[in-house]
């Protein structure tokens, strides 16, 4: 079926994955989904609270978006495995909108980047994102992993800081200036996870403590399947209840968390908060763009499901975090942990990620006041074992064994990412990557000699022809011999040429004209012999001056410049 157009662009089928994995489904597959989505649904509930707390907002947004989000983009996604929700890359550019512009323009941000999201998706754009180079991708990935960390210092020492300041300098001096109001229960809490986080899988993994026949009971291996995240929260709540330890918790800082979804309510917009808007909305959209499909990619080299539609899913995208906003909801994208784990636990297609917002649902109906016991410094060592196992910290050694400019790119971005700003270093990045690209290409480019009879000089082009590389066709006037009256340029093995290589070709004619020395071409692929005949170079160069092969391109030189 032909597809649907705007302006001429073809746009892409509005298709969500759910409907293709319905196809055969059965009972055994939804006993795995149903087990899968509950287990994920499990682990996203500490990390929904974390997320949001890090991010400057209260818990509960955590808990909506995960759970909206989650839904719709499971529901309407282009992936058969993926969970959405907050996630760990939005810390540090949430918590900044909101300490710049406040929470009712984060709200407007969110919901017109859903429209970029979903705009991107519907003009066949996913493909695009994915061709972020990966040291730009490790780059802000590993900066954003070290202010994770580092706004999390604050709950894990029990520092009395009132409002934490959003840039990196002015964190380390706040944490630096108040170290003498550590909490040593603080830190013994956060200790405790962080240690409960490490040990837990090693207890029923491969070398494990526990001697193999216990591993074969049943309690053993329910408890093996339990996320370590959820033991830490239970068995530290009430290690901390128990002991009346003097600590922060979601009680008495935010006052609990809401029983119940809050009202739908739209937040107020106007078109001046909206241009005010513009690079926060745009880093939401490129940075929820590029977290999701990169979460997608994991997942299809993990799963045995068909690969995901990159179109669907930001359209996906773009809807939840429209719809999140209503709900007072913070910006949601894929998810990598809780998508791995979702896949670990047997999810078979989009209906485990339905089961997983339906699970928080439930929780948030049910739960919701036991949430407030939650110490703050317990949700602090969570997210540092996210900022650990969130960094690609090996790709730090591995720098040696690559070019100085992947070094560059890499370690620029991060060092931006972590001192300036995620969308500064983003676009630094992309560009010291293109200006390298340039570097590159125009250096693979070459014209090279090749002899010829009596008064023809022949020269070969090698590469592609673009704007970097123009310098050396420009070069070819002043390496023609003096004798020679035909320049012959055999283009065999010249892949492509832009409009600024088919100018440098016109200027080089028209040099040797005035010389008295003509120009032919010979052998040009398909791209430069579409360009060279659609300017009208050809006819410019005159008859039989284009030729098919080098022997013909010899014999009208012959004939042009007769011995």
């Amino acid at each position: 079926m032909e597809p649907r157009r705007i302006f001429g662009i073809p746009l892409a089928r509005f298709r969500p994955r759910l409907l293709q994995s319905l196809g055969g489904y059965n009972r055994q597959r939804f006993a795995s989904d149903t087990i899968a989505g509950l287990t994920v649904g499990v682990v996203a509930l500490p990390l929904a609270m974390a997320f949001a707390i890090a991010s400057g907002v209260k818990p509960e947004q955590g808990l909506i978006t995960a759970i909206v989000a989650g839904f719709l983009i499971s529901a309407l996604g282009g992936s058969s495995v993926q969970i959405g929700g907050p996630a760990g890359a939005f810390i540090v550019v949430v918590y900044g909108i909101v300490q710049r512009y406040g929470l009712t323009n984060l709200l407007i941000s969110t919901a017109l980047a859903g429209v970029l999201l979903f705009a991107m998706g519907a003009l066949r754009l996913g493909a695009l994102v994915r061709y972020m180079p990966v040291g730009i991708i490790i780059g802000f990935t590993n900066g954003i992993a070290v202010l994770i960390a580092l706004s999390q210092v604050k709950d894990l020492l029990g520092l009395n800081i009132e409002k934490m300041p959003a840039d990196f300098f002015s964190q380390v001096g706040a944490i630096a200036g108040n170290l003498d109001g550590f909490n040593p229960f603080a830190l013994a809490l956060g200790a405790a996870c962080l240690g409960i986080l490490f040990l837990w899988p090693r207890l029923f993994g491969a070398g494990s403590v526990i001697p193999s026949q216990l591993l074969e009971g049943r309690t053993l291996r329910t408890a093996a399947r339990v996320p370590g995240p959820l033991v830490a929260l239970v068995a530290l709540t009430l290690a901390s209840l128990w002991l009346a330890l003097p600590v922060d918790t979601i009680g008495t800082r935010f006052g609990g968390i809401p029983q119940g979804l809050p009202t739908l309510a739209l937040p107020p917009f106007s078109w001046a908060s909206a241009q005010q808007l513009f690079v926060p909305t745009l880093t939401i959209a490129l940075l929820g763009a590029v977290e999701s499909l990169l979460c997608a990619r994991i997942a299809d080299n993990l799963s045995t499901q068909p690969r995901h539609d990159p179109n669907q899913e930001l359209m996906a995208q773009g809807i939840a975090n429209m719809a999140v906003p209503l709900f007072g909801g913070i910006p949601a994208t894929g998810t990598i942990a809780r998508t791995v784990t979702n896949l670990r636990a047997g999810a078979t297609s989009p209906v485990a990620g339905i089961v997983h917002a339906l699970t928080l649902l439930m929780v948030v109906l049910v739960a919701a006041p036991l949430a407030e016991h939650i110490p703050l410094p317990v949700l602090a060592g969570i997210l540092l074992f996210v900022a650990w196992n969130m960094g690609e910290w090996h790709e730090f050694r591995r720098l040696r064994q690559f070019n100085t400019q992947y070094r560059l790119i890499m370690v620029g971005t991060f060092f931006l990412t972590v001192v300036v700003d995620l969308t500064v270093a983003v676009q630094v990045g992309l560009v010291l990557a293109c200006v390298f690209f340039i570097y590159r290409m125009s250096a693979l480019f070459r014209v090279e000699p090749a002899g010829g009879p009596a008064g023809v000089a022949v020269f070969r082009l090698y590469g592609a022809l673009f704007f970097g590389a123009v310098a050396k066709v420009e070069a070819v006037a002043e390496a023609v011999p003096a004798d020679a009256r035909v320049v012959v340029l055999e283009m065999h093995q010249l892949v492509s040429m832009d409009t600024s290589g088919l100018d440098a070709l016109q200027q080089l004619h028209r040099t040797l004209a005035r010389q008295g020395v003509a120009l032919v071409l010979c052998e040009l692929n398909d791209q430069p012999l579409s360009l060279v005949r659609r300017s009208g170079f050809d006819a410019l160069l005159g008859e039989g001056r284009v030729a098919p092969d080098l022997a013909q391109a010899l014999q009208q030189a012959a004939r042009l410049a007769p011995a």
